[in-house]
């Protein structure tokens, strides 16, 4: 291993050893399991606006993103990010302060908490279903953090992929489960300092070692389609063919993921104050719109790095999607300070994979320990009890995360595209209607939680493979969308169908409605 590996390794290791040090911290906090689970809801607004989208761009804005831009080109990253970015704005203009009011209206810590408590389901079926899908789609996103913290080291320090990934896991599930939300959301905004000067330094260098913006620009006007926004380009064969119209919606549809995305949710929730989610809202859209846009650049100085030999020639996904760590190889050349700023990028990535980890951690053991055990299956459980259970629930979910992440060829994109798509279908319509529709009842939400849940595995995995052979290419679109649709539809129908919500559940409504207008 060279000293520039030794120094970049050190400077990884330093931020880790941070990380854990900040979870020890944040346990003296931790008084019980609102606490553990909502961090009392004492989050003050830089905090809460940079955990929630630190949470949210996991190592895809700084893996997958660039990668699709360079294999790709500007169509369906920019389109993506277009959809990402007004997904965000919508969210937290709409949604945040609505559901921080009804949750604590309503005493809800959790997401099925809150659909429990909002249409007062005695079955507990909405408690225990959406507690379910939390952990079916949420295992195999944190298994494709974990993924990704392995091929960082395997590609950089020829380290194994498999203790390499393990390492990582560990040192995420230590600050997670010793220091709990508070400790995620704090480590999260860290990060998201991270990973902000990991993409202004590895963009500046890039743009810089191709040759100037100009020369980064003319490379991408050369490439047949490359920077049109209804053209895909193909990398491996040189040609581009049409992004249709409905390729574009679909891609659009991206957006629709954020109102049903659990660990996203509870930073609204978390905030001690309603009033300063504006400042939240400022600060975290103008973060996504500037970090998007630059993950994209990245994709293009790949482009053109590997078109003046600074780079091997990139064709696959699992290729392009390393295009951050060949760059930081690269960087770290240049002596001992380019090697800390080299080891400063490659921890942004960590940073971007473990902040979407720790709170996906959290996220799926409230499911389990606060909602199936305690919610669904009535264990009584003491406040001390209660907290070890919730470190135990994580520990387990963990390791199922590491034999879902065993396999180091799975791609980041893809995993992280659908279980984006299963939250955003199964809880994202629930959530809108429980929030603003005061007719919606508790049959009108389970049937659209399960309706939309079922057709992100039929669209994904029944139609979109088929629609070719069945002449209906048209269908081939992110199964986000239609699946979206589905769920709406249900809410709609079976709600109407149905009877009318208790008298107590509406006057709740127009009491919560009263709070966000004053």
């Amino acid at each position: 291993m060279s000293s520039n590996d030794i120094t970049m390794l050190i400077t990884i290791a330093v931020y880790l050893i941070a990380m854990v040090l900040i979870g020890i911290w944040c346990s003296k906090r931790n008084n019980n399991v609102g606490d553990f689970y909502l961090g009392g809801r004492k989050l003050g607004p830089i905090v809460t606006a940079m955990s929630a989208e630190a949470s949210d761009m996991s190592s895809w804005l700084l893996m997958g993103l660039p990668g699709v831009a360079l294999l790709c080109g500007t169509a369906e990253a920019s389109w993506t990010a277009i959809g990402l970015a007004v997904g965000t704005y919508v969210n937290w203009l709409f949604v945040a302060k609505r559901l921080r009011m009804y949750t604590q209206q309503c005493k809800a810590i959790t997401i099925p908490d809150f659909f429990e408590n909002r249409y007062r389901d005695k079955s507990h079926a909405l408690m225990g279903i959406s507690a379910l899908m939390i952990l079916i789609f949420f295992i195999p996103y944190t298994a494709s953090g974990f993924a990704a913290c392995g091929k960082l080291f395997n590609s950089l320090f020829d380290i194994d992929y498999h203790p390499a990934m393990i390492i990582s896991a560990i040192v995420i599930i230590l600050y997670t489960s010793i220091g709990g939300f508070l400790a995620a959301s704090t480590t999260d905004l860290i990060q998201s300092i991270i990973m902000t000067a990991a993409l202004i330094v590895i963009v500046v260098f890039g743009v810089n070692t191709a040759g100037g913006f100009d020369a980064v620009m003319d490379n991408a006007k050369e490439l047949p389609g490359y920077l049109s926004m209804t053209l895909s380009h193909d990398i491996e064969t040189g040609t581009s063919s049409e992004f249709s119209f409905l390729a574009i919606v679909s891609t659009l549809a991206w957006g629709l993921g954020y109102f049903g995305m659990p660990h996203i949710l509870l930073r609204f929730m978390a905030i001690e104050d309603s009033k300063k989610l504006k400042t939240s809202r400022r600060i975290a859209s103008v973060w996504v719109v500037i970090s998007m846009a630059i993950a994209v650049l990245i994709g293009l100085v790949g482009n053109a790095l590997t078109a003046n030999n600074t780079l091997e020639p990139i064709t696959t996904s699992d290729q392009s999607e390393r295009i951050i760590i060949k760059l930081s190889q690269v960087l770290s050349e240049h002596g001992v300070l380019a090697a800390i700023f080299a080891g400063l990028v490659l921890a942004g990535i960590l940073a971007s994979t473990m902040s979407t980890a720790d709170s996906q951690l959290l996220a799926a053991s409230s499911s389990m320990s606060e909602n199936l055990l305690k919610g669904t299956f009535k264990m009584k459980l003491s406040e001390r009890a209660s907290m070890w259970s919730a470190r135990a629930v994580l520990l387990i979910i963990a390791a199922l995360g590491i034999v879902l992440a065993w396999d180091q060829e799975s791609s980041v994109f893809a995993i992280v595209s659908f279980a984006w798509a299963g939250f955003g279908a199964t809880f994202g319509p629930v959530v809108l209607a429980a929030l603003f529709w005061k007719r919606s009842n508790k049959w009108g939400a389970l049937a659209g939680m399960v309706a939309g849940g079922i057709m992100v595995f039929v669209w994904k995995y029944l139609i979109a493979p088929n629609c070719a052979d069945w002449g209906l290419g048209f269908l081939n679109v992110y199964e986000l969308l239609p699946a979206f649709v589905v769920a709406v539809i249900a809410i709609v129908v079976v709600s109407l169908l149905t009877g009318k919500p208790e008298k107590e559940i509406t006057d709740e409504y127009e009491d919560v409605n009263k709070l966000c207008k004053a």
